[in-house]
């Protein structure tokens, strides 16, 4: 027994390695400087997503289950809270940007010291609630490593510099491009929800069914192509494609087309986490909000997916199609354009999915107890389902059953559009 408890610690201790190199590695490149900036209330530092990662298992993991553990500094517990209210009060999240101390320094030496507590608590007892916290932590900084990537880009894009955060190369525009197919799917009762083998977040939780209608969903991502074909056709002035909501943003905010494009004498461009690259049309259109998606959907005839038409879709592109997709070990953080091949493309990575379903929680959802319980489920109000995964996300992260939400006027994560109709009957030309 002791040798077998032995060897799941040098698993996880594994696995624990692992994912903080990760976020060391996304971060290398930047200076002091750059880790500090915070372009808008929605995003955070680059030191203050590594500072609160290490929060979370030193909060979550050593203090309640480590005898004698002793805190780093016991300020950071109020410093580095994002939203915990159990715990106490929190900085305003809008002003993280302006935390010149700690330094970076003083949060590499942070994370060594957590690092080193957990790696102690490990070899001392392998507990089964433990692991689970451990492996909620680790779930955790991905989705942190995530928001590195998104939060710099935008935090670059905002500087009249526009530096790059990966060394520029430029691209060459791509002809032709894979033509848009429609799957169809049958009318059913369908399991939804994660089936308990392997991790997930409580939101994905309980698995039950539902019932859908016949539907058929597009084989690839919406490119930006078609997308700057809706703009032609005067998509940001029509307000009949519009929510009322939507089109109070598009007027309030002066939107005329995604975040990061950019007209200039030669055509668009859009900025990259590679700097400023002509727009490749057969990329998928990314950095749109909800709205917009909406929107174009209108315009093509079509409407968004729900997030279970989605889930029973990417069951049947399986398995395969999440190694296979552009993810963040691709190491490109952009979109590709879809290859000539037949069947559903791009339904992991490249871009996040918005779907037509409010985050909400499915049947039976109970949130978890204690502080957990405020990880998700609070956040149930005003947030649209997105599914999927892009080029920011890490392989290990994703799965069918993931529910990513934000609110419908976001724009900087890397969310595009996938379309879907009614499918009463059997098209001839369908997959």
């Amino acid at each position: 027994m002791r040798t077998e408890r032995a060897s799941l610690s040098r698993k996880w201790l594994e696995r624990y390695d692992e994912v903080r190199n990760q976020t060391l590695k996304l971060v290398e490149t930047l200076g002091p400087d750059d880790q500090m900036v915070q372009s808008m209330p929605d995003a955070s530092p680059a030191k203050w997503h590594s500072a609160h990662t290490t929060w979370f298992f030193e909060t979550f993991i050593l203090a309640p289950h480590m005898r004698d553990y002793a805190p780093f500094d016991a300020r950071f517990g109020f410093l580095f809270n994002s939203y915990y209210k159990r715990l106490g009060n929190h900085p305003n999240r809008a002003i993280r940007g302006t935390f010149s101390r700690p330094t970076l320094d003083q949060i590499r030496h942070y994370r060594t010291y957590v690092d080193s507590g957990v790696r102690e608590l490990l070899a001392r007892e392998a507990s089964a609630e433990t692991l689970r916290l451990l492996e909620l932590g680790l779930n955790h900084e991905q989705q942190h490593q995530e928001l590195i990537i998104t939060d710099i880009k935008h935090a670059f894009w905002t500087n009249p510099l526009r530096p790059s955060y990966q060394p520029s190369q430029m691209q060459a525009v791509e002809s032709g491009g894979a033509p848009l197919a429609w799957c169809y799917f049958d009318e059913g009762i369908y399991e939804a929800g994660h089936d308990l083998r392997g991790f997930a977040f409580d939101n994905e939780l309980p698995r039950h069914r539902t019932y859908i209608t016949p539907f058929r969903i597009g084989s690839r991502l919406v490119t930006n192509k078609e997308y700057q074909a809706f703009m032609d056709d005067g998509g940001y002035t029509r307000p009949e494609l519009w929510l009322s909501d939507a089109w109070d943003h598009v007027s309030g905010e002066g939107w005329t087309a995604p975040l990061y494009w950019e007209r200039t004498e030669d055509g668009w461009t859009q900025f990259t986490c590679r700097g400023t690259l002509p727009l490749n049309p057969n990329e998928p259109v990314c950095h749109v909000s909800f709205y917009e998606a909406d929107a174009f959907a209108r315009w093509a005839n079509a409407r968004l997916p729900t997030e279970f038409e989605w889930e029973v879709a990417a069951g049947f592109a399986g398995n395969s199609a999440m190694t296979s997709g552009n993810l963040l070990e691709s190491e490109t953080y952009h979109p590709r354009p879809a290859t000539a091949q037949a069947g559903l493309q791009q339904i992991f990575g490249d871009a996040w999915e918005w779907t037509a379903s409010p985050y909400s929680a499915y049947p039976g959802y109970c949130p978890p107890a204690g502080l957990e319980g405020e990880y998700n489920g609070k956040f149930m109000c005003n947030q649209i389902v997105l599914r999927g995964g892009s080029c920011a996300t890490p392989a290990s992260h994703i799965r069918k059953s993931y529910r990513n939400y934000f609110p419908p006027q976001a724009r900087w994560q890397f969310s595009g559009i996938r379309l879907a109709q009614d499918g009463l009957a059997r098209d001839r030309t369908d997959s």
